[in-house]
C-alpha cells in the first residue's frame, strides 16, 4: 500500500462514517511525525499564491469543519489556509486536528496551517483537548503528548500574493518589518511575550492609535497607526486575521485594511453567532481599493452552525468526557475571550 493510499484510508475513517472513528493513537504518532519532517522545511511565513480561502477558529467543531468543505469545496479543488485554533471548546477536537493533519500531508500545496494560541500546551491544558484525548483514549495522554508535540512545528503566518499578511491574532510592538518574524525561533511551546506571543494573541482596537496592554493577559491591542504603519514597512495592504469571536461571522477594520474571519459558528454550542471563511479570488487591487464592506476579488461566505451540533448537545452529548455542557462550561468557568 502506498503512502497516498494509507492517508486515503485513513481520510475515509473520519469523512465515510459517523460518528467519525477515531484513529489508534500510533497513526496519529505516525502522521505527526511525518508532518514535522515536513514542516521542517516550511519558513515562519509561507509565501502563497491566491485563489485561496481562509478560515478562522475551528475550535474542535468537526461537523462544521465539514460544512466549510461544502461551503468552500472538498480539497484538493480548493485552496485553504487555516488560521489556527484547531482544538479546545468543541466536542471533537481530536478528529478536527487529525482530519486537517492527513489534508496538509496528502494535499501539501493545497492545505496550509499556522499556528494559533490554542495550540500550546498550556492551554490545551485548560480548556479542554487534553481532557478529551483522555476520555477517548482510556486516560492515555500520549495521543495529547503527539499532536502538541506537533503544534511547535506549526508556521507563524502567511503572504498572500505578496500583499496580504495572514497570521492567527495581530502585531506586536517588538516587530515592524516581516523579517524579524522570519527570524524568530518557532520550534518551541508559545512563550508568554515577544513576538511570537503576539502574534498569536493581538487583536486591533478601533479606538487606539498605538499600541496597549491587551486585556486578555498577553499580546497586545494595535489600532490604526500601527496598522498603517505595518502596512507601509512591509510593503503589504491588508491584515488577515482570526482569534476574536464575531457575531455576524466577520469584522472590517479601517475599510478592509484589517479583516477578522470567524470559523467557529454557535461558538461553545451556546453564543448565537454566524461564521464566515473568505475567498481571496485575486489580488489585483492596490492600497487604496478597500472600501467599507467589501474588497473586489475577496468574498464572505457566510454560515450557521451544522444541525448536527444541536443534535449532540439536545441529546447530551459529553463535552470532553463531563456529564452534559452546562456543568463542563460552569466547572470550567469559561472565558470565551481566550
Amino acid at each position: 500500500m502506498t503512502i497516498s493510499n494509507d492517508l486515503d484510508y485513513c481520510l475515509t475513517q473520519l469523512l465515510d462514517f459517523k460518528p467519525a472513528k477515531l484513529l489508534p493513537e500510533e497513526t496519529i504518532q505516525s502522521i505527526c511525525h511525518d508532518l514535522k519532517v515536513q514542516l521542517l522545511e516550511t519558513p515562519n511565513i509561507m509565501t502563497i499564491s491566491s485563489p485561496i480561502t481562509l478560515v478562522g477558529d475551528i475550535h474542535g467543531q468537526f461537523h462544521d469543519l465539514l460544512e466549510i468543505f461544502k461551503i468552500g469545496g472538498s480539497p484538493p479543488h480548493t485552496n485553504y489556509l487555516f488560521l489556527g485554533d484547531y482544538v479546545d471548546r468543541g466536542y471533537y477536537s481530536i478528529e478536527t486536528i487529525c482530519l486537517l493533519i492527513l489534508l496538509k500531508l496528502r494535499y501539501p500545496n493545497r492545505i496550509f496551517l499556522i499556528r494559533g494560541n490554542h495550540e500550546s500546551r498550556t492551554i490545551t491544558t485548560n480548556y479542554g483537548f487534553y481532557s478529551e484525548v483522555l476520555n477517548k483514549y482510556n486516560g492515555s495522554s500520549r495521543v495529547w503528548q503527539y499532536i502538541t508535540d506537533l503544534f511547535d512545528y506549526l508556521p507563524l503566518g502567511a503572504v498572500i500574493d505578496n500583499k496580504i499578511f495572514a497570521t492567527h491574532g495581530g502585531l506586536s510592538p517588538s516587530c515592524q518589518i516581516l523579517d524579524q518574524i522570519r527570524t524568530v525561533d518557532r520550534f518551541r511551546e508559545i512563550p508568554h511575550d515577544g513576538i511570537m506571543a503576539d502574534l498569536v494573541w493581538s487583536d486591533p482596537d478601533l479606538e487606539i492609535r498605538d499600541f496597549k496592554l491587551s486585556p486578555r493577559g498577553a499580546g497586545y491591542l494595535f489600532g490604526a497607526e500601527v496598522m498603517n504603519k505595518f502596512c507601509h514597512e512591509n510593503d503589504v495592504v491588508q491584515l488577515i486575521r482570526a482569534h476574536q469571536l464575531c457575531n455576524e461571522g466577520y469584522v472590517n477594520y479601517w475599510e478592509g485594511k484589517c479583516l477578522t474571519v470567524w470559523s467557529a459558528p454557535n461558538y461553545c454550542y451556546r453564543c448565537g453567532n454566524k461564521a464566515s471563511v473568505l475567498e481571496i479570488l485575486h489580488t489585483n487591487y492596490g492600497k487604496n481599493s478597500f472600501q467599507k464592506d467589501s474588497v473586489d476579488g475577496q468574498i464572505f461566505n457566510v454560515f450557521e452552525a451544522s444541525p448536527e451540533n444541536d443534535d449532540d448537545t439536545i441529546n447530551g452529548k459529553s463535552v470532553n468526557g463531563n456529564d452534559n455542557v452546562d456543568s463542563f462550561y460552569k466547572s470550567k468557568s469559561v472565558d470565551y475571550f481566550l
